[in-house]
């Protein structure tokens, strides 16, 4: 297996051409310390995820852990998918510290270390906590947006505040907020949603005041103030006109350097053998499910700035956006490009790539092991020779609730866990698709596998017993869950205080080619 020092995979990450780097450790670890670039790619997940990262096969692939020895493992499974040059970063983190690079904590760094230079740039406005109180108890005339998707608002906001995402704002706010004197604020759980979401309305020229509420709801609950929980205000359809907010959206990408570019570029580019295409609808969900182009990703566009890590697993891959209104793809390609990202909009949007039958390669499924029904599974436990049970699904979920005799295990850890272990094994995952990369593992250790089919949901539903086990897994055991500062948002306002403190901080950790690689306007400001 090739491998590379940490200098050198320093020099490739900034020598300009694709790369994908990844992270195969469980999520828990890598959310405690990564390099700056690092993709989420968890062992556990890799067959399941690995193609949707990282679609072309050819692509430059750097696989990391901590030393421990995963790495190696995920670099022969990513060969065996097809991938023809991938390396392992020798050392792992410890070697990349040890050359004087820096390690970050959390998730989303990228994106939100762009947010906290977007406020700096652009001197985005705030207001606290205690501000916004004294306006709504004063009942002044403003509005308050949360920029976050539906989920994340329903289970907590400030209240009175509507549910609009940052990639819906300028399609939705016309109508949300009709009259131009209005005062308008954009909030979200931290920093990174709000400055975005406020920056990208005054961006767009709209006359209203507009100001990002300062640490969002934690800042809220810092300040003492209650949340609103179950809130279901959500945006609603798009303003009558939408001529000069789709006329501002696209002198906004203009500005940016954002290119249109036409479904028959699009289709030759799809057929590179030497560049990524990422193909990006930033619609909502159920757009997207009423329909979309063939092989292109749901990246609702307020995440695909949030948390570009998520969908996007090779630098400087192209990446076409595209919606069916003209106004929300240009506003988020207008962002990807300031992050330093080649992105394109599709001209005529969705009905243009539709009439040219444009389609990119669709994803390859995984195999399924054999599903065993949750009543055969009952029957098959009391028999004399009963079957191993293996919850593969999340720690903090098996620890809530799981099946009697079931064991939890994580797809690492199979070979020191039941190395030697004959016979017949029942996975209970969480989703099909992690059966799928567990079975292969138990494969190679010889065991038979079958998955239950539905998951715990299916056995629950058939009113068969469960039980819970809050402290097992311990905690040591959980490299799936991330524990940095995983209470922030249950009313510990020290892991509050944490949270906030490391999104603002870290600019400081990034290097100065690490801030060039963003095209933010003044960006040499921040040196």
């Amino acid at each position: 297996m090739n491998s590379i020092d940490a200098r050198t995979l320093k020099s490739w990450l900034h020598d300009g051409e694709e790369i994908a780097l990844f992270d195969v450790r469980e999520h828990g670890q890598y959310g405690e310390s990564h390099l700056f670039y690092g993709i989420s790619l968890p062992y556990s997940r890799l067959e399941l995820d690995a193609p949707r990262l990282a679609p072309r096969r050819q692509v430059r692939v750097v696989v990391y852990d901590d030393g421990e020895g995963v790495a190696v493992k995920a670099a022969q499974r990513l060969s065996a998918l097809g991938y023809t040059d991938v390396c392992v970063l020798e050392g792992g983190t410890p070697a990349w510290e040890a050359a004087g690079y820096a390690l970050f904590a959390g998730v989303n760094v990228p994106s939100k270390t762009f947010g906290e230079l977007v406020e700096h740039v652009y001197e985005t406005p705030h207001v606290t906590a205690e501000e916004l109180k004294a306006m709504l108890d004063a009942g002044e005339d403003l509005v308050v947006l949360d920029g976050r998707p539906f989920s994340e608002y329903h289970k907590m906001a400030i209240p009175s505040a509507q549910n609009c995402p940052n990639g819906e704002l300028a399609y939705r706010v016309g109508r949300m907020v009709p009259h131009p004197d209005t005062r308008i604020i954009i909030n979200c759980a931290g920093r990174t949603r709000s400055i975005i979401g406020a920056q990208t309305l005054i961006n767009l020229g709209l006359p209203n005041p507009v100001a990002a509420l300062q640490s969002g709801t934690q800042g809220w609950t810092l300040a003492d103030y209650e949340l609103e929980h179950g809130a279901d205000r959500r945006y609603g359809l798009p303003a009558d006109t939408l001529d000069d907010m789709r006329r501002s959206a696209q002198a906004l990408a203009v500005k940016y350097g954002v290119e249109e570019v036409d479904a028959s570029v699009v289709a030759a580019w799809a057929q590179d053998s030497a560049r990524t295409l990422f193909l990006c609808d930033v619609r909502t969900p159920e757009e997207f499910t009423a329909g979309t182009l063939p092989g292109a990703q749901h990246t609702p566009g307020g995440q695909l700035i949030q948390a570009t890590d998520q969908y996007i697993g090779v630098r400087r891959a192209r990446l076409v956006l595209f919606d069916d209104d003209g106004v929300r793809a240009p506003v988020v390609a207008s962002w990807l490009r300031q992050m330093g990202h080649a992105a394109y909009v599709l001209a005529g949007g969705l009905a243009a790539g539709c009439d040219a039958g444009l389609h990119v390669k669709e994803l390859p499924a995984v195999s399924l092991p054999p599903a065993i029904s949750p009543e055969a599974l009952a029957e098959r436990l009391r028999s004399a020779e009963p079957p191993m049970l293996i919850d593969i699904g999340s720690s903090m979920r098996f620890r809530q609730s799981h099946i009697p005799t079931s064991r939890w295990s994580i797809r690492p850890r199979f070979k020191a866990v039941l190395g030697g272990v004959k016979g017949e094994v029942v996975l209970v995952a969480d989703e099909p698709g992690l059966a799928a990369c567990a079975a292969i593992e138990l494969g190679e250790l010889g065991l038979s596998v079958q998955y239950l089919a539905g998951g715990l949901e299916s056995w629950r539903a058939a009113g068969l017993p469960l039980e819970a086990s809050p402290d097992f897994p311990p905690d040591a055991e959980c490299i799936d869950y991330l524990f940095f500062v995983h209470d922030r948002h249950s009313g510990n306002k020290e892991a509050s205080r944490r949270y906030l403190e490391w999104e603002v901080q870290l600019v400081e950790q990034i290097d100065e080619l690490e801030r060039q690689d963003f095209n933010l306007p003044a960006n040499q400001t921040m040196a």
